[in-house]
């Protein structure tokens, strides 16, 4: 079976720079940082995005994460932090992982990801809203 990227570091078969590790979940420093102490988030299980991430594991997830976001602030004397999860789009290996990007002021990361805008009226948001409410 040919494992991905992320189940090869996971399983101990691709070396990389650890910060944390348990049972269920590996953190590491990522290889092309957007600055450095940017680290990756995985479940040892493989899974693509978040959608496929088993329920159970859905706490662990945010509580490691949250324990990533403190040790990165406070390990570089950052002033905070930014967390991101890309599901398929921008995905550059399809196994789930959470980006945890340490930031201070004035970084130059503007922007990051989105050209933000606005809804064309009322009407447009609600139209939006409900279908996103109609499907849960």
């Amino acid at each position: 079976m040919l494992l991905c990227a992320f189940c090869r570091i996971a399983s101990g078969d691709e070396p990389t720079p650890v910060v944390f590790a348990d049972e269920s979940f590996l953190a590491f420093l990522d290889h092309r940082p957007l600055f450095p102490g940017h680290c990756l988030l995985i479940p040892r299980r493989h899974c693509e995005t978040l959608l496929d991430l088993p329920a159970e594991l859905g706490p662990g997830l945010l509580d490691r994460t949250r324990l990533l976001c403190a040790a990165v602030e406070k390990g570089l004397g950052a002033e905070g932090s930014f967390v991101a999860v890309n599901n398929r789009v921008s995905q550059s290996v399809p196994h789930l992982h959470v980006h945890i990007v340490p930031r201070r002021r004035k970084d130059g990361l503007r922007g990051f990801f989105w050209p933000r805008g606005k809804y064309q009226d009322a009407a447009e948001m609600e139209r939006v809203r409900a279908s996103i409410a109609g499907v849960l």
